[in-house]
């Protein structure tokens, strides 16, 4: 006879046999038997953040960077709605999560209990999977079908909302409702559909004649590994590669034939890529807002390989030509059957790609030339990025913050596949610093450089206390303009210099965080700051956290900044 269980312990038991073993979260009451079971099972580790919203952006970071599902736990009412930033960052850039939350008991759900809200309207809009579980006999196939929802087809959050009683009571027969070993579904879940033979072979077709094609990578590679299979079509074929702000780590911006990101404030480097290009070769890259301007960006005959049918033709249906497939597979098949003509197709694009690399040399030169110290006071954030990349291990992960930091790390060159990470389709601010903490959770061996605003940092500051308990090789890197400056440089550009709720008084950083227990500084000295991260970062110097409180110039504004301008045609 099966030994009972409560159904919390069940739950724990089902998320090891899927191979979760990290939960990120807030405890409340209804949540005790949850974290009672993962207290007791030698297995998992409970890591405690300051914020729901903190634990939700940790298990978003650490799904993008695994792999495998992130997993955030927060109490009713107030616990749960605090995780619905973090995990609409997580819907947005496909990232597998799963969302716990724990609600009342069942009788007294939708009832004036304490607290009471209905979790799974709430979730609904934001994941993939919404469900409430409030039967005993439900919890094992409900915790199969969330992990399923997070981890199949395009990744995303699932979210399953736990009656209190039903987590507290007994599971009878629990030893037959959880697999012995690993589950049987972590073997096929991330299998991922092939192309059609013969859809397959017009591809190829299209890209031979093509003369000026161009490989626009999204985050969908990102999420299959598609890096090295793009390098090895784009290296055969001579084809210049671009990615999306999502796509951004997918391959290093050092390879002669990546030529950076394309969103909606350019590079002009990127916009002068697909301006020439007669084809656009979008692999897991849903043609959104950001990344076409809000569609306004024209574009030729574009070849759209995706997971999801849904996204295919969504936006330029009528120049799309759609291919349901995975991203790293189709490049791999691609790649073979093109072989036998790659010899002719690279030497009729070599001149075109030589003038690519060219205006890339000109682009970085030119950057130089503008981030020369303009004497207003504070550091111009371009040179920040510049410099720090310097000092940065080749395998550093940055982490961008949204907003400004987000856009100056267009400047930062990325050396290793899969260093780079950043809230894009949400733009959730408070992004870096708990996503610096699922980093070091998920490798802490990884030296991290979490860059964010100060803005930003004031809805994160909290997990300057949690980063300093976790601990890591990591930087943090506070852009501190006393304000919401991207906001303020829109407000300059677009209405006249007149701006408004911007600023902020004055705030020491580096004070908050060595009272929160981080060595923390505060420095106007770009080479000092260099060697300082330089120092934080590098395996012999300890693995303890350290932030640095960076000055910023104002008067630099990344909204007229002219790397970002997009390209524009002479003409004649």
């Amino acid at each position: 006879m099966s030994r009972s269980v409560t159904g919390g312990q069940l739950v724990v038991r089902m998320l090891e046999s899927l191979g979760i073993r990290t939960v990120f979260g807030v405890p409340g009451g209804q949540t005790l038997a949850l974290t009672d079971a993962i207290l007791s099972s030698p297995a998992m580790e409970f890591v405690t953040a300051r914020h729901e919203n903190a634990a939700a952006v940790m298990a978003d970071a650490y799904g993008r960077l695994t792999g495998t599902p992130g997993v955030c736990l927060a109490t009713t009412g107030p616990g749960a709605t605090n995780l619905l930033t973090g995990i609409g960052g997580a819907v947005r850039d496909s990232s597998p999560v799963l969302a716990l939350t724990c609600n009342n008991a069942g009788e007294n759900i939708h009832r004036d209990d304490a607290q009471n809200a209905d979790h799974v309207e709430l979730f609904r809009s934001l994941t993939k999977y919404s469900r409430l579980v409030a039967h005993a006999g439900a919890l094992r196939q409900a915790v199969e079908e969330a992990y399923l929802n997070a981890m199949s087809g395009n990744p995303g959050p699932a979210h399953l909302d736990f009656a209190r009683d039903t987590i507290e009571g007994p599971v009878a027969d629990a030893d037959a409702a959880v697999p012995e070993g690993e589950h049987p579904m972590c073997r096929w879940v991330t299998q991922r559909p092939r192309a059609d033979a013969h859809a397959l072979a017009d591809v190829a077709t299209r890209l031979a004649k093509a003369e000026r094609p161009v490989l626009w990578l999204g985050g969908g590679c990102s999420r299959s590994g598609a890096g090295e299979a793009a390098l090895a079509l784009a290296e055969s074929l001579r084809i210049p590669v671009i990615t999306t702000f999502n796509g951004i780590g997918t391959v290093p911006t050092t390879h002669p034939l990546v030529f950076g990101a394309l969103s909606r404030m350019g590079t002009r480097l990127s916009s002068r890529v697909m301006a020439d290009a007669d084809l656009v070769l979008a692999v897991g890259n849903s043609l959104n807002a950001v990344s076409t301007g809000r569609w306004r960006m024209e574009l030729p005959h574009v070849i759209q390989i995706d997971v999801d049918p849904a996204m295919l033709g969504r936006y330029y249906g009528r120049r799309t030509t759609g291919v349901v497939a995975d991203a790293r597979a189709t490049l791999e098949e691609l790649h073979t059957l093109l072989a036998g003509r790659a010899g002719e197709l690279s030497a009729a694009r070599s001149a075109w790609t030589a003038e690519l690399q060219q205006a890339e040399a000109v682009w970085w030169q030119e950057r130089a030339a503008v981030e020369a110290p303009t004497g207003a006071g504070g550091l111009s954030p371009a040179e920040v990025v510049r410099r720090l990349r310097t000092a940065a291990p080749d395998d550093t992960l940055l982490i961008p913050d949204a907003g400004n930091p987000g856009v100056w790390s267009y400047l930062w060159q990325i050396r290793q596949p899969g260093s780079y990470i950043k809230p894009v389709g949400f733009g959730n601010m408070g992004f870096a610093v708990p996503a610096a903490v699922a980093a070091v959770v998920a490798d802490p061996g990884r030296p991290v450089l979490a860059l964010v605003g100060d803005g930003s940092l004031g809805m994160s500051l909290a997990e300057l206390e949690t980063l300093a308990r976790v601990g890591g090789r990591v930087a943090v890197v506070v852009l501190n303009d006393a304000g919401y400056g991207n906001i303020r440089q829109e407000q300059i550009v677009h209405y006249g210099n007149r701006t408004i709720g911007v600023d902020f008084g004055p705030s020491d950083y580096a004070r908050v965080a060595r009272g929160l227990g981080l060595p923390a500084e505060r420095t106007d000295g770009l080479e000092e700051l260099a060697k300082r991260v330089g120092e934080t970062l590098d395996a012999g110097a300890g693995r303890f956290p350290a932030l640095f409180d960076v000055p910023i110039d104002q008067s630099v504004n990344a909204w007229t900044y002219p790397a970002f301008r997009p390209y524009e045609p002479e003409e004649g």
